[in-house]
């Protein structure tokens, strides 16, 4: 197992559009050609948008996009400009009269960090799209869905930090797998079992532990909590039918529980999709080591290249004012 770049699963490509000024966005990972995808969806405030095709008993044998949005629900808005790009460029399923894009999605809430009233629309979605189209290379942390994502809000937005969009792959042999995923927890960030990003004690650079403080107290009204969810989708090569797929997207999860705590919590939505291009044949727990490893690195590039946003300090700001 070695680190590969994302731009090296060629089946796939990934945009990112955003409004820095809203502070929100969207992130689109489209395959022109059609990939076998599954989703698992294990946060209790969950938001998506076409995932019940995706069960394996079900008539949808391939997606041709997952957007992940920030907005709110109002950003499964977003989804319709990309199915509309995609139908342009006459990529979907062929019904005679027109093609029509499978396209699922799945939001985070940020509506509380720029403006709130501005969210994903069909104009953002179709951008991101473009922004694929155009093979642009991929920007972490304050972009794309990732623009207005937060972590470790139990101590108040004050005591916050700023959380993004990161993307990770892995390779063995031919086996490619990779990941894109968008940080917006409730709870903290962990790398190899210290905390990275999360809540903070009150005006200090120390961490306050999100699992002591809801063992404590329910969090205050004004952390957000209910506002939060991890999303992300993994994207590989491998030749995994549909149900296997969905087995897939349930692995990824296993980076979640490894990089942040508390994990699925009820204020999260965490959902993951997981894409098959077919090209490589490939043993399934194989495919799932490499995605849980590419997700755990995505969450982490997420956080690490992410930019302090007013009072959401950045892992970099922490780091300088620790020196």
């Amino acid at each position: 197992m070695e680190k590969a770049d994302i731009s090296e699963l060629k089946d796939f490509l990934i945009g990112n559009a955003q409004d820095f000024d809203a502070m929100t966005g969207c992130t689109a990972i489209i395959a022109p050609e059609g990939a076998f995808c599954g989703v698992d969806v294990r946060g209790g405030s969950p938001g998506t948008r076409d995932t019940d095709a995706l069960d394996p008993i079900n008539n949808r044998r391939v997606v041709h996009a997952v957007l992940l949005s920030g907005g709110s629900a109002y950003g499964l808005d977003a989804a319709g400009g990309l199915m509309r790009l995609l139908e342009e460029k006459h990529i979907g399923r062929d019904m005679g009269v027109t093609v029509v894009p499978n396209v699922c999605s799945a939001i985070l809430f940020d509506l509380g960090v720029g403006k709130s009233d501005v969210r994903p629309d069909a104009a953002m979605g179709r951008a991101a799209g473009e922004s694929a189209f155009r093979r642009e290379p991929f920007r972490s942390g304050n972009f794309g869905v990732g623009t207005g994502a937060t972590v470790g809000k139990c101590n108040g937005p004050k005591n916050a930090m700023k959380g993004g969009v990161g993307a990770a792959a892995y390779r063995n042999g031919d086996l490619l797998v990779g990941a894109v995923f968008a940080v917006n927890c409730v709870g903290d960030v962990l790398e190899r079992g210290e905390t990275v990003a999360g809540a903070r004690e009150d005006g200090s650079l120390a961490f306050a532990s999100s699992e002591r403080l809801m063992l404590m107290r329910e969090p205050p009204k004004e952390a957000g909590v209910g506002g939060n969810t991890v999303i992300g989708c993994i994207i590989t090569n491998a030749a995994l039918n549909k149900a296997q797929a969905k087995r897939l997207a349930g692995q990824g999860h296993n980076a979640i529980a490894r990089a942040i705590r508390p994990a699925h919590s009820i204020a999260d939505g965490d959902t993951v999709f997981a894409m098959c291009s077919g090209k490589v044949p490939a043993f399934q727990d194989a495919v799932s080591i490499l995605a849980a490893h590419a997700a755990e690195a995505a969450i982490l590039d997420a956080v690490k290249n992410a930019e302090t946003y007013g009072s959401y300090m950045s892992y970099r700001e922490r780091l300088e004012r620790l020196k």
